[in-house]
């Protein structure tokens, strides 16, 4: 499938429809020129697999979800989004998908090779919806053979915004996940889709070495390390039986979209919960537990389940949290986040470091 003929395959005027309801009613951040390159995008995916299983035969009428991930090149995505117009680099097309992954309409991933996109179901453009079909869900222990790639690209998407090699960040997560499974694997645990077994959501307990508990009362920009180009760990991790260790990071807790609801939240800080019981074993005097919150929009979430902000707050977007292992452990979590609301489309509730 070449590129530079999506307009014969999914003619002009369909696509105008397919933009319009998708910018109505208005939504933050999506403008017209993107949702316009958005819509291309979906068309091409949908006809290059189609065409790569031997069933392209004629143009489309409607978009249908293309199933699981297309390989994309940043090249074709330059010749779909600027083809009428001034040609635009490989890189600007770059940058679009990468606003189109921040916007919740596209997961990427990237495996240090080969770019691939995945369109996320719109509500009101598609027939089928994630959550309205009964997906089960279970919270398992993270298999670093085969959810690396996969976690690691969708908690990439908490860099973009610090990083403008966000090609390299989960390539470098990736690596990072597999060598903290080495090091102490039943701290990491995903939620895990019943039907492709596909990991939706990922967090780790870090238990923190005391020669690093330092770093938590000192700016949090500072321990940024995944986002960053170095090398060194600022946190190091303690070794279990360490009585020396009493605290815990929470190093990552994501859900990616859309399958943040109530239960799935509520199920996930409760595993959470088993999993830090759990080490007390291997580290017996656990007292503290910190997490960093890298938006504000999550601070509903912290702050209900007993995290308080503690150190500078000159920046408001990254943070320090604080609560004791001992509250945190008595917490409800269901009545804790009873009263909060969770977006399906476009933000995933997440707390990181």
């Amino acid at each position: 499938m070449n590129p530079a003929f999506i307009d014969q395959w999914f003619p002009d005027e369909l696509q105008d429809n397919y933009i319009y309801k998708l910018i109505t009613p208005r939504r933050v951040g999506l403008t017209r020129c993107r949702a316009e390159y958005f819509v291309r995008l979906w068309a091409y995916l949908l006809l290059k697999q189609q065409e790569l299983s031997g069933r392209l035969r004629k143009p489309l009428s409607q978009l249908t979800i293309p199933k699981g991930f297309v390989p994309c090149t940043n090249r074709e995505a330059a010749e779909l989004f600027y083809a009428n117009k001034d040609r635009g680099s490989d890189r600007a097309a770059g940058m679009m998908i990468d606003i189109l992954v921040d916007l919740g309409l596209i997961d990427k991933l990237f495996d240090g090779n080969t770019i691939c996109i995945r369109i996320r179901p719109v509500a009101h453009l598609t027939s089928s919806n994630p959550l309205a079909e009964a997906i089960q869900f279970q919270v398992d222990g993270f298999n670093p053979r085969t959810d690396a790639v996969i976690v690691a690209n969708f908690l990439a998407r908490n860099y973009n915004w610090m990083s403008n090699t966000s090609n390299y960040i989960p390539f470098k997560i990736t690596k990072l996940l597999r060598s903290w499974a080495h090091q102490y694997p039943s701290s990491m645990r995903v939620l895990r889709r019943c039907d492709t077994s596909a990991p939706v959501g990922f967090y780790m307990l870090y238990p923190t070495a005391s020669e690093s508990e330092e770093k938590f009362f000192l700016p949090p920009i500072n321990s940024l390390y995944l986002s960053s180009s170095s090398t060194i760990d600022p946190l190091k991790m303690a070794t279990p039986g360490n009585p020396d260790c009493t605290s815990v990071l929470v190093r990552s807790w994501m859900i990616d979209t859309p399958y943040i609801t109530h239960q799935n939240v509520c199920r996930f800080l409760e595993d959470l919960q088993q999993t830090l019981v759990g080490m007390e074993a291997d580290f017996p005097n656990l007292w503290d537990l910190y997490a960093m919150t890298i938006h504000p929009s999550y601070q509903e979430l912290s702050m209900a389940i007993g995290f308080q902000k503690i150190g500078d707050q000159t920046n408001s977007s990254v943070s320090w949290l604080y609560t004791s292992v001992d509250q945190f452990l008595n917490l409800a979590m269901e009545k804790a986040i009873s009263k909060l609301e969770f977006r399906c489309h476009g933000a995933e509730s997440r707390l990181t470091g």
